[in-house]
């Protein structure tokens, strides 16, 4: 059993039951008890479930970690991916930016270097960092304001979104994984499928701790995503789930602030 299945299947486990052992889905799985741990430990970090003595449990319903503790982390790493993704855009560009750590980066990018844009946002933080640039032509789309992640969500949204043909949109991510790009925020899905469906290319900027997390809600396949900005290659099995005929794969050098391109494929 793949990993990402074994994952799967002790996420379905955790909903039929309230605890499972790590002896015993590793004689289910036909693998070792350190492999299960470890899975566990990455599902754990993820938020998907709560380590317990000699297994897990399910996570709190509802348990996600706001944009404020989000921040604090691999500042860095998204600060080098918002300014490679900032260098995308081109004066006179329409685009979409959704809501995200890493999108406002690109958004505090886009303002340093006075790019001439027009940009279409639910992200209250995004519309800020970017109408502090003389340039830009910032709209802020309507919806039902998420206090946690500081955007606008729902249908009022999405209807607001398929108004406008853009350029390209860029968007953030919670994991991606073989089954493909997925979301843990409720509404955020929605968004960023609506901002795909709009925009002529699609560019999801995605540092490599997201990489073969999984979560509830699935926004694109492997195939769907255009071009991948992130900080690593991807490896192994996810590597081989990104179809190299569909996307591109631009990576950061670490401590640079240009990104060389790993693999470039078929444009979207």
């Amino acid at each position: 059993m793949k990993k990402a299945d074994r994952r799967r299947q002790i996420l379905l486990e955790l909903r039929l039951k309230p605890h499972v052992r790590v002896s015993e889905l590793a004689a289910q799985f036909g693998v070792t008890t350190e492999t299960v741990r470890r899975d566990m430990e990455e599902l754990s970090e993820a938020g998907l479930l709560n380590r317990a003595h000699g297994g897990a449990s399910a996570a709190a319903p509802g348990i996600h970690r706001d944009m404020d503790e989000r921040r604090l982390e691999r500042v860095a790493e998204r600060e080098r991916l918002g300014r490679f993704a900032a260098s995308l855009v081109s004066d006179g560009d329409t685009i979409m930016i959704d809501a995200g750590t890493t999108t406002m980066e690109l958004a505090r990018a886009l303002a340093f270097a006075e790019r001439r844009v027009t940009a279409i946002t639910n992200s209250l933080q995004v519309a800020m960092m970017l109408g502090q640039n003389a340039r830009a032509s910032v709209r802020l789309a309507p919806g039902t304001y998420m206090r946690e992640e500081a955007a606008l969500v729902g249908i009022e949204t999405c209807e607001y979104l398929a108004r406008y043909n853009v350029d390209a949109c860029f968007l953030g991510a919670a994991g991606l994984s073989e089954v493909g790009v997925t979301e843990a925020v409720d509404g955020f899905d929605a968004i960023k499928r609506t901002m795909m469906c709009q925009s002529g290319a699609r560019h999801f900027l995605i540092d490599s701790s997201k990489f073969g997390r999984t979560h509830f809600s699935r926004v694109a396949s492997c195939a769907e995503i255009g071009t991948l900005v992130t900080d690593m290659p991807p490896a192994g099995s996810l590597a081989a789930a990104l179809p190299e005929t569909e996307v591109r794969i631009l990576v950061t050098p670490p401590g640079k602030a240009r990104a060389g391109i790993s693999r470039l494929a078929g444009r979207r």
